[in-house]
């Protein structure tokens, strides 16, 4: 395990966010029935999308840091860390859904080998068993994606080119839902499974982040700049967000259970580019939210990738027997119990089948970067020509 100095508090602060906020929707939907934990009940779901962004920074900055040094790096290795680090906890969860349907989520879930295929999301059906895995699925798949069409890019030795490609695939995503939008849009089950699960519909939210790291990496001189202003990103970033979020609850859904088109083509990578004014301000040495060191936040977001795994089973398993033996779930001290399950089950996950395996990685790859090294970057114009001065 690193330790905590090599971690950057403020982007643990936003995975604690983001886990926190997914929690919260899932409780409601799930278990209480109610906006037990407030308007972010109603709006937890966009910690889905802060996830996003916050892989699309990690991974692409993994990508850049590489090539910006004027070389490839190695697909197999790229490859074997990603897969040490997020298959083995998900193949557990997965074969406890398959052989305890009942106790982990009530049915049986979709045929295996939409998991193992990481294709779940494509048409999912809303409300069955481990139905959450929709957004592992898109990140693998970008996982997948990301690395190879950044050495593609590389080869052509231009920045630019890069720039347009990432512009044009955020185009592409607002196309797709707008076009998805006047079949799907007025019926709330099929705008689901073919918008709002669908990944040419929700990977443009991954893309802001990879832009942080485009930026970092590649423009340094740009990215010390932008970092100077930590707490204007941070308050902008916050109004945005809220911003957005409002827009959401208000202007979404439609009184006969559909969704307005503006929101459905441009909600989502607004929503995607506010938290990246977030994690801008979380990067950023001269922000509060840089830091600022919540307690909790850091073991939230080391176990927050097991407890998003786990805890729909956990909230399942437990609420029925928990209001069978009296205790309100929809008040503060059953969604108290219930909260410290879930985090229980994901630290007992994080701690078994996690950390063996990011040690595994470390061993046969090396240890990850530190994440808070974060403001220095090999100035890359030198190996690469991207058609425009040097800054």
């Amino acid at each position: 395990m690193k330790p905590q100095s090599s971690r950057n508090a403020g982007l643990d602060t936003l995975r604690a966010c983001a886990i926190a906020l997914v929690f919260m929707y899932h409780y409601a939907i799930n278990v209480s029935q109610a906006p037990t934990f407030g308007v972010a009940s109603e709006i937890g779901w966009t910690g889905v999308d802060l996830f996003f962004v916050l892989s699309g920074y990690l991974i692409g900055s993994q990508i850049c840091a590489a090539l910006a040094r004027g070389r490839p790096f190695s697909l197999w290795q790229f490859y074997g860390r990603r897969a040490l680090r997020t298959l083995p906890a998900f193949w557990v969860v997965l074969a406890l859904y398959f052989m305890l349907p009942a106790t982990m989520g009530g049915n049986t879930p979709p045929p295996l080998w939409r998991f193992l295929t990481f294709t779940q999301n494509l048409g999912l059906q809303p409300g069955t068993a481990f139905s959450h895995a929709w957004s592992l699925c898109i990140e693998e798949q970008f996982y997948l994606v990301l690395p190879v069409t950044a050495l593609l890019l590389w080869l052509t030795r231009s920045i630019r080119l890069a720039w347009l490609t990432l512009a044009a695939l955020i185009v592409c995503g607002i196309l797709a839902r707008s076009l998805l939008w006047l079949r799907y849009g007025a019926d709330a089950t099929n705008y689901f499974r073919f918008i709002y699960y669908a990944t040419w519909c929700r990977f443009d939210e991954l893309l802001p982040g990879v832009a942080l790291a485009m930026l970092q990496h590649f423009h340094p001189r740009q990215w010390r700049r932008v970092l100077h202003h930590g707490n204007w990103l941070l308050g902008v970033g916050l109004v945005a967000t809220a911003l957005v979020m409002t827009l959401f609850l208000t202007a979404h859904e439609t009184p006969a259970g559909g969704f307005r088109y503006p929101m459905t083509a441009f909600g989502y990578p607004l929503l995607a580019c506010s938290f990246a004014l977030l994690t801008l301000a979380a990067l950023s040495p001269h922000s509060l939210l840089y830091r600022l060191r919540l307690p909790g936040t850091r073991q939230l977001a080391l176990w927050s990738y097991a407890i998003y795994l786990s805890h729909k089973a956990v909230l399942h398993a437990l609420a029925k027997p928990l209001t069978a033996a009296g205790l309100d779930v929809t008040a503060s001290s059953g969604a108290s119990i219930l909260t410290v399950a879930s985090i229980a089950a994901g630290w007992l996950l994080y701690a078994c089948v996690e950390t063996p395996f990011m040690r595994l990685r470390a061993r046969w790859f090396g240890a990850p970067r530190p994440q808070s090294v974060v403001a220095h970057a090999v100035p890359a114009q030198r190996q690469i020509s991207a058609g425009i001065p040097t800054p």
